[in-house]
């Protein structure tokens, strides 16, 4: 049996928890931005942790420090622009190079879990179009099946349930063979729905700012809010979408738009077209973005 753990960018498991043999997939080098994190703190002491004992870590987001590891074998990374998930650059003939492992350390997002369990079933696909499925999520470009529409949903219902990412991971890794697993996703995905009111609602308040910016601010007055799907609402309005939370500023381009905001914005690296910054960075952010802060009093405060 291979055990599975969860984890993200800045959120990594210590290296002393997990069991033997360690393969990564689909979880970015941090970068800078956010609460806190960044490679030096987080990433490099995790590689470093495991030493011998990580065998594999494939990954598909940009980062500066990707060409420290171009000549280990151990590291499969490529850019968002390359491959658009990251299901898609495991095949049957990586896991076979890479041989038995005793832990899977994976995102906790359709894209991540999909990973997971397609490593399980030695690179081969949980369904037919599963890869296809795990593109259109993770980019927002196209439209998934049901079957990951429902595993989507329910991720998004409940972000940090980790016996719910188990539960996905091995209903994939089974080829969907037991019906029964699907009452636990679907019962999650429901709790997406009141959430998706709030975001809409939320999203009534979004501005237009000159010259191509929809900017929210969500700080007050709203209750538990969905950032993809009200970054994805701004987009509606404009080529960008700017949200200030009580901690952050998030920025969200369409997949297929040409911006680079980890060159825009001088990170480390992360997702081209979507990036968080600290909320202290907004009138830095607006004149990036060629926007006046004298229109958004938050900036200037």
């Amino acid at each position: 049996m291979v055990e599975l753990a969860f984890g993200t960018p800045r959120k990594l498991p210590k290296p002393e928890t997990l069991n033997g043999k360690v393969g990564v997939l689909d979880i970015a080098f941090a970068g800078v931005g956010g609460k806190s994190g960044s490679f030096e703190s987080v990433t490099l002491p995790f590689i470093q942790g495991l030493a011998s004992r990580l065998r594999i870590w494939v990954d598909h987001h940009d980062h500066d420090e990707h060409g420290r590891y171009a000549s280990d074998r151990r590291f499969v990374l490529a850019t968002k622009a390359e491959h658009g998930a990251c299901p898609e650059m495991i095949d049957p003939a990586l896991v076979e190079r890479v041989g038995k492992l005793d832990t899977i350390v994976c995102h906790t997002d359709f894209d991540g879990l999909a990973s997971a369990a397609k490593w399980l079933r030695g690179g081969l696909e949980p369904y037919p179009g599963a890869d296809a499925d795990a593109r259109a999520i993770d980019t927002r470009l196209g439209t998934p099946g049901r079957i990951a529409d429902r595993m989507d949903r329910a991720l998004r219902g409940r972000p940090n349930d980790q016996a719910l990412m188990g539960v996905i991971v091995r209903h994939l890794a089974s080829g969907l063979e037991d019906a029964a697993l699907w009452e636990p996703i679907d019962r999650a995905g429901d709790e997406l729905l009141p959430v998706e009111r709030e975001t809409r609602r939320a999203a009534q308040a979004y501005r237009r700012l000159p010259p191509d910016v929809a900017y929210v601010d969500v700080t007050e007055g709203y209750g538990r809010l969905d950032k993809t799907l009200l970054l994805l609402l701004g987009q509606e309005r404009e080529p960008v979408s700017v949200v200030l939370d009580r901690n952050n500023v998030s920025i969200a381009a369409r997949f297929d738009s040409g911006l680079n905001f980890i060159e825009l914005f001088e990170l480390e690296g992360g997702m081209p077209t979507r990036v968080s910054l600290p909320r202290g960075r907004l009138a830095d952010v607006l004149r990036r973005l060629r926007v006046d802060p004298a229109e958004v009093p938050e900036a200037v405060r």
